[in-house]
């Protein structure tokens, strides 16, 4: 039979949480909203859900999704597929004109209704908006077997030069809640699309977010006995890049992290977003339900 919480066990939840309301009142955290979290019904509705509670209790949540499955899935309904290049996708003109319609389009406008339903006000962006996210191509650097290193050019593939915080600080300070697709555009008028972590801790940067908040398809940053680590100086985490515990997928995600509490983040948070509630859960308990990184431990939150 499933434990029914008490009403003494409620009250303890929210006594729990009352430190942290507090302590985070008035404080802006980036959450980069991707993977399982973004694709399954009871998911979606908790993650949105958190998000409307975060921004009632008086936070200020901003939201940078990603959408790499639901583009692949409308590509190959036009018949056509990506190139990758180590998981990077080639961008091509064509290729863009799909992204743009998707992820500033149908994804950005789901997750803006879907926190709407749940009693928000969201409001949808792309890094066009406002001058929002300035962008230069991005290439990528592959060393050769002979050691030698070679410059691949993977399109309308592009990294963050510039956040123009003015849009989000307006938004922020009223009632709506940013909801930003990752894409930038250049001095140009090029548009780029960019990968939605590394929007997030940009954006955190620039804003100088009390936290960044990534939300993943696994538990966290695991040690060597797959152990979870609960909080990570920043200098545990370049050792444990170069001793090659944290190795692979991982790496781009826990740089992004590091990169941003190294410039001015409070905190940076990998989280298992399969967990319901993952978001409240990390931010509002003592022990939380991810890695925390900063440059305090997970007792100073």
């Amino acid at each position: 039979m499933p434990h029914q919480h008490t009403g003494t066990d409620k009250a303890q939840i929210l006594t729990e949480a009352l430190p942290y309301i507090q302590r985070f009142a008035g404080k802006t955290l980036v959450v980069k909203y991707g993977g399982n979290a973004m694709t399954d019904p009871i998911l979606e509705s908790s993650f949105a859900r958190d998000i409307v509670l975060l921004k009632t209790v008086g936070l200020n949540p901003i939201v940078v999704h990603g959408g790499g499955p639901q583009v692949d899935s409308f590509l190959k309904q036009l018949g056509r597929e990506s190139d990758r290049i180590d998981g990077m996708r080639v961008t091509d003109a064509q290729t863009m004109e799909v992204v743009e319609m998707v992820l500033g389009g149908s994804v950005n406008k789901s997750i803006v209704n879907l926190i709407n339903q749940h009693g928000g006000r969201a409001i949808g962006l792309t890094g066009k908006d406002g001058h929002l996210l300035r962008a230069r191509k991005l290439f990528m650097q592959k060393t050769l077997e002979d050691g030698t290193v070679k410059q691949i050019d993977l399109g309308q593939v592009g990294e963050v030069v510039g956040v123009k915080t003015d849009v989000l600080e307006m938004f922020s300070a009223s009632d709506f809640i940013p909801v930003i697709a990752p894409l930038g555009v250049d001095e140009q008028g090029n548009t780029y699309n960019i990968n939605a972590d590394l929007v997030a801790g940009k954006v955190a940067e620039a804003l100088g977010a009390e936290k960044l908040i990534l939300l993943t398809n696994i538990a966290g940053v695991l040690d060597e006995n797959k152990n979870l680590l609960t909080g990570l100086s920043t200098q545990e985490v370049d050792r444990l890049i170069e001793t090659g515990v944290i190795y692979g997928g991982m790496i781009p995600k826990v740089s992004c992290a590091l990169d941003a509490v190294k410039g001015g983040v409070v905190s940076a948070h990998i989280v298992d977003g399969r967990v319901p509630h993952a978001t409240l859960l990390e931010i509002f308990t003592d022990h939380g339900v991810g890695t925390l990184i900063s440059n305090r431990t997970r007792t100073a939150k």
